[in-house]
């Protein structure tokens, strides 16, 4: 009987040869990107050297954007709205402090009003 070995056939493909080649290919791979990125590195500073100066507008404005924004929950503003005017139109406040101007509750305003209104 004639027995044959068993596993693959090795005089017909070189399996280290392949794995090297694949090893090789990522290697080259790597060493490509690496170059490309500092190629681009390279031609962005040179990009941003040759542009003007941004002009004093751009560099003033601010960071947000400028009210109004999106509502996400426009009920619960409405809710603060209307609970901060109600605060003001039963509270004492400063609306000038300087110029000595304030704010009265809505009610005492009215009896202020009608008296000075009467004879």
């Amino acid at each position: 009987m004639d027995t044959e070995p068993q596993g693959h056939e090795r005089r017909d493909v070189d399996v280290r040869s392949i794995v090297l080649a694949g090893a090789g290919l990522a290697v080259l791979a790597v060493i490509v990107q690496l170059v490309l990125y500092f190629q681009m590195m390279g031609l962005w500073s040179a990009r941003q050297a040759a542009l003007p100066a941004a002009p004093p507008v751009a560099t003033a404005l601010p960071a947000s954007p400028p009210e109004p924004r999106l509502q996400i929950a426009p009920q619960d503003d409405l809710r603060d709205l209307r609970h901060a005017e109600e605060e003001q139109l039963h509270s004492y406040g400063w609306v000038d402090r300087r110029a000595g101007v304030v704010h009265v509750p809505i009610e005492r305003a009215m009896e202020l009003l009608a008296r000075e209104a009467s004879p």
